[in-house]
């Protein structure tokens, strides 16, 4: 049994040594090994390689080494095919430990004491009890969920919306078209945890922003699609945005010129909200190659319609 990995090369021998260590019948190869395309029978990748069909033939599964596969162009994988979205507990740990880090620093005016400091002030500011913070989740998958609830935890009044109906203890749970009018309304801090999918591209543009009271803060650690960077540039300079925290842009890394870098109430960050780890990454996608072997459903299966 061979298994291709195609990505970073030193994260690749990582991978390798963890799949010796706990899948030795497997034959792995890191994308520059010399192997024969024809025996593969599993590939993972951040970008897919073009013509799959024609360059591994006999390839039975695809696996995206992220929790997401916009990235990918699934028309240009068979439909015969599974592709598999990345499941595994460091994505989680990693993606609720900077969301829970960006929210309590918006709830706490970090980014305002910061600008203080610069200019030398000593100004204290009411600390607003997290009760009254009303912080909204676009996306209930299972980031979504798990940054829920933690931030629930914290004692914050929590709200997720989803496309179709949730249940979360604790959270009030908004769906469809309708739901996301009510939800935006009541929702102080704005975080973004979509799938990037035809129809979520953009959605962070000026129309949404209108619909958040005015001062709101907004986080996005979906995708750099979502957000349409010129209408987040002027809610903030009228004031419908207080701040924003953004940690994936539609060009990246972003160029010298770009108006994020230096801008006072926008925090940016390289797209390092969450990273996949290669032990825990390791240990998913060998359980789903034995899940696969014994004929049992995979995990993070992809439903090609949705897009996730």
């Amino acid at each position: 049994m061979h298994f291709l990995y195609k990505g970073d090369i030193a994260r690749g021998e990582r991978w390798r040594a963890v799949f010796a260590r706990l899948a030795p019948q497997v034959q792995f190869h890191n994308w520059t090994d010399d192997y024969d395309a024809t025996r593969i029978r599993y590939l993972a990748a951040w970008l897919p390689p073009d013509d799959i069909a024609r360059r591994f033939p006999n390839v039975e599964v695809v696996f995206s080494v992220g929790a997401g596969v916009d990235q990918f162009d699934l028309a240009a994988i068979p439909g015969h095919i599974p592709v598999v979205r990345m499941i595994e507990p460091g994505l989680e740990a990693g993606m609720v430990q900077y969301v829970c880090g960006a929210a309590l620093s918006l709830h706490r005016d970090m980014h305002r004491y910061r600008r203080q400091q610069q200019q030398r002030q000593w100004i204290e500011h009411t600390v607003m009890p997290a009760a009254q913070r009303r912080i909204g989740v676009l996306g209930m998958g299972v980031l979504g969920r798990a940054v829920l609830e933690k931030l629930r935890d914290f004692g914050f009044d929590c709200a997720g919306w989803s496309r179709s109906p949730q249940v979360l203890d604790g959270v009030t749970c908004h769906h469809g078209a309708d739901g996301l009018q009510r939800f935006l309304a009541r929702t102080d801090m704005l975080i973004c945890l979509l799938p990037l999918t035809e129809s979520t591209s953009g959605i962070l543009d000026a129309d949404l922003m209108a619909r958040l009271p005015r001062g709101a803060t907004l986080i996005n650690v979906g995708r750099g699609g979502h957000l349409v960077e010129p209408d987040l540039l002027a809610a903030l300079a009228s004031g419908q945005l207080a701040h924003a925290v953004v940690d994936v842009l539609n060009q990246e890394p972003a160029p010298p010129g770009h108006p994020f870098w230096d801008h006072p109430d926008i925090t940016l960050t390289p797209h390092i909200a969450s990273m996949t780890q290669p032990d825990t990454a390791c240990e998913v996608v060998i359980a789903n190659l034995r899940r696969h072997l014994d004929g049992q459903p995979l995990q993070g299966l992809v439903d090609r319609q949705r897009g996730y």
